[in-house]
């Protein structure tokens, strides 16, 4: 459990559902995008300052997986069952590649900023240790 702004525990499911809205991570009201996908500077409602953020490439990994998965697989199964000209194939494929990348990259990056967030995670430090 973590603690939100006010003191009340947040579970790491709310944490979830506060990321998949687009919410920021701490209040859950204040909103984490000023664009598609730029962030705001801080929340609006509880003042978190989101300059913490990094997400980095992840978010775009994972849907890349998921959406070449699901469309490589649809791709194989119209082929091997219709066999259509290519141009049908560039039809049906293109959008559905949009639709799946684009769609879900938001929410997704949303939700590993929030669980970034609840489980305080930060940039990796060297331990000083002395050797003897």
């Amino acid at each position: 459990m973590v603690m939100t702004y006010d003191d009340t525990p947040v579970s790491v499911y709310q944490s979830a559902l506060r990321g998949i809205a687009c919410k920021c991570p701490r209040c859950g009201r204040g909103k984490l995008y000023q664009g598609f996908l730029t962030l705001q500077p801080a929340c609006e409602q509880c003042g978190l300052d989101y300059a913490f953020i990094d997400s980095g490439d992840g978010p775009a990994v994972f849907v890349i997986l998921i959406a070449g998965f699901i469309v490589v697989a649809a791709a194989l199964i119209v082929e091997v069952k219709y066999q259509p000209p290519y141009w049908v194939h560039a039809a049906l494929w293109i959008p559905l590649v949009l639709a799946l990348t684009l769609w879900p990259l938001r929410a997704l990056k949303a939700l590993l900023i929030a669980l970034q967030f609840h489980h305080k995670a930060a940039e990796g430090r060297l331990i000083d240790r002395d050797t003897k």
